[in-house]
């Protein structure tokens, strides 16, 4: 960024005229030569002439003190996004009175990163927390702020999410990152896909290009870039190529307010248990969630998968499958009556306790036909409810009408993580059998020690 020398004889509306059409931030001081207001522009010509104009002088925001104006500079910025990060810093260092007029009913909002996690978390806050963070702001456009953070999320790939992620913790192995990973946006930590350093690394780096160092960056990412070039690393190479590029390009990323990031609805587990809570209006956040689905190969052969969840993440130790045996046909309820009967007996004979929730997928129909299997084992049911695909419904024994959740709850996105989970689940199973009975090939064998209720364990 610089700073472009301007006549002081001019009056600022024929400053403004030899304005650069370019990003920056503009500059208004008063006679004194104190800065009493300064705002960032995508076209700083376009963007500062509009103060001079006669509408100006009935817009309520700048009526009243756009005459204090005596002169006005502007710094040219690489970037819409550069644009915006040196508006707030300048905000913060010079406070000029008339910002302070951006003011609503809500505080201004900050560019949060946490510090004190394996897995620092960028996000958007207008309640910053006081102590393990690092704070980037204020920001007078909260509209600007959350498209920069997009912006910069394609090149530094951090997290946004809520999710405590622990670097040593074997769960995150089996969790399913949400679509920014799959859009290449985020390196999916949750799924322990980059270690701790190469995130922090990341982190680190943002930090920099956020302190105005792009050049620190760019530096860094050349060097590592040759490394890995030397070292025949190709791949490691070739994405470090592309994130200079995208640095580099900054200024041709558009309008910050086109951004819009996908609708990206991640699992947070802990919310989720605390909602499911208290929708199912339990004493305690639940702790272990069995799931249940079904599924058919051609009508000649059913078969059933059972997941577990812990905490809210698959447990896949705890998987079953059920090749169906006393049902021909298909047969939904009584595939269920089977499945849930033989998870049962198999809780049973290992004196294990029965899960927190039992999920069943489907409507009232598949909830009666697992609680049938309950009172003919003559078992008194954990919590038993059944979740609807059309409608994403949840139904509870002895209520007719569902409930239904918003679909950006926490407690129904972790229902059906659950359920989705136990269909691909399933669906693996339903595979397996059609290649053996296509091809011949045996399905993998099962672990010797095999119990009367339940089939193989299997991760998959």
């Amino acid at each position: 960024m610089s700073e472009e020398p301007s006549s002081t004889t001019a009056s600022p509306a024929e400053k403004v005229r030899k304005f650069p059409t370019t990003p920056g931030v503009y500059v208004m001081k008063d006679a004194q030569g104190r800065v009493i207001y300064l705002g960032k522009a995508k076209n700083l010509r376009s963007r500062a002439s509009s103060y001079f104009q006669k509408t100006a002088e009935t817009d309520k925001r700048i009526c009243d003190w756009i005459g204090e104006v005596v002169d006005i500079d502007y710094l040219v910025a690489d970037s819409e996004v550069d644009a915006l990060l040196l508006e707030a810093r300048l905000i913060k260092d010079i406070q000029p009175k008339h910002n302070q007029d951006l003011k609503d009913d809500k505080s201004f909002p900050y560019l949060q990163i946490t510090t004190g996690e394996d897995f620092p978390r960028v996000n958007f806050t207008r309640e910053p927390q006081d102590r393990n963070v690092k704070l980037y702001g204020p920001f007078p456009r909260a509209k600007s702020l959350r498209g920069a953070i997009q912006v910069l999320q394609r090149i530094f790939k951090f997290r946004t999410c809520s999710l405590d992620i622990e670097e040593g913790d074997p769960r995150w192995r089996w969790f399913r990152p949400c679509l920014l990973h799959s859009i290449e946006q985020c390196t999916a930590p949750c799924n322990l896909r980059i270690d701790k350093e190469a995130y922090r690394t990341d982190i680190r780096r943002l930090r920099l290009f956020l302190d105005g160092k792009k050049d620190v960056v760019l530096k860094e990412l050349a060097d590592e870039m040759r490394e890995a070039s030397k070292a025949l690393l190709f791949e490691k190479a070739a994405r470090l190529r592309d994130e200079i590029k995208a640095l580099e390009t900054l200024n041709l990323r558009g309008d910050l307010a086109k951004h819009a990031q996908p609708e990206v609805f991640y699992v947070d587990p802990r919310k989720g248990l605390k909602g499911l809570k208290n929708v199912l209006k339990l004493d305690s956040a639940p702790r272990t969630i069995d799931c249940v689905d079904i599924a058919h190969l051609g009508g000649t052969e059913t078969v059933g998968s059972l997941v577990t969840f812990i905490d809210g993440m698959p447990f896949k130790p705890g998987y079953r499958r059920y090749k169906i045996k006393s049902v021909k046909g298909v047969d939904d309820y009584a595939s269920i009556r089977e499945v849930v009967s033989r998870r049962i007996i198999g809780l049973q004979e290992r004196d294990e306790p029965f899960p927190d929730i039992f999920l069943i997928d489907g409507g009232k129909g598949q909830l009666s036909a697992a609680l049938d299997a309950f009172e003919s084992l003559k078992v008194v049911p954990p919590t038993v409810i059944s979740l609807a695909k059309r409608e994403e419904e949840i139904y509870l024994p002895g209520q007719s009408d569902p409930i239904v959740l918003s679909r950006r709850s926490f407690a129904l996105r972790l229902l059906q993580y659950a359920r989705d989970e136990a269909h691909r689940f399933a669906q693996h199973y339903h595979h397996m059998l059609r290649h053996k009975r296509t091809f011949g090939e045996d399905v993998p064998p099962a672990p010797k020690k095999r119990l009367q209720g339940e089939d193989d364990a299997l991760s998959s």
